[in-house]
């Protein structure tokens, strides 16, 4: 399978924060950002490996600073690394107050989406190639990602086990 470059991945959005995006403080609901990021970053995977996606876990995002009512978000998101049939997907989040042109990194988030062939079972993916020098930051510190997916893995199986709760219903 011939390996892909990390820009042919690449997904921009773009959103304008309307009063139905936000909560109390006049600042965007997380979950609306979760959303985005969700999407956004299955489009990225699907660019990668032109197969559908599903999620298959949200690793982290670190929310750094509140969108306000009336400014952009710019979503970007790219293949980092790859797995057999697993691809990480990086987001990142840039606010921009469209009257000032004042920008802001607003959140970051790691997610997994795994390939499904035509019957909804895991297919292969092509490896990634990383250019830039954050592309290839990514890429190298991947592993450790990983391992932190598994361990995370293993004590939510503990804990659903210590709850006695059946894992399908």
């Amino acid at each position: 399978m011939k390996a892909k470059t990390t820009k042919e991945s690449r997904t921009i959005q773009a959103s304008l924060v309307l009063p139905s995006d936000t909560n109390f403080h006049n600042t965007m609901f997380g979950g609306k950002m979760m959303s985005y990021i969700d999407e956004v970053g299955a489009i990225a995977a699907m660019r990668h490996c032109r197969r559908p996606v599903v999620t298959a876990s949200i690793d982290s995002i670190d929310f750094l600073t509140p969108v306000k009512m009336g400014q952009s978000i710019c979503l970007e998101a790219i293949v980092s690394s790859t797995g057999t049939t697993s691809m990480e997907v990086f987001v990142k989040i840039i606010s921009e107050n469209l009257l000032t042109g004042e920008r802001a990194l607003t959140a970051t988030s790691f997610l997994t989406f795994v390939a499904l062939d035509e019957d909804g079972k895991p297919t292969p993916v092509p490896p990634v190639i990383p250019e830039t020098e954050e592309e290839k930051y990514l890429f190298e510190t991947a592993e450790e990602r990983k391992q932190m997916r598994k361990e995370r893995k293993r004590s939510t199986e503990a804990f659903i086990g210590q709850l006695n709760i059946k894992k399908s219903i």
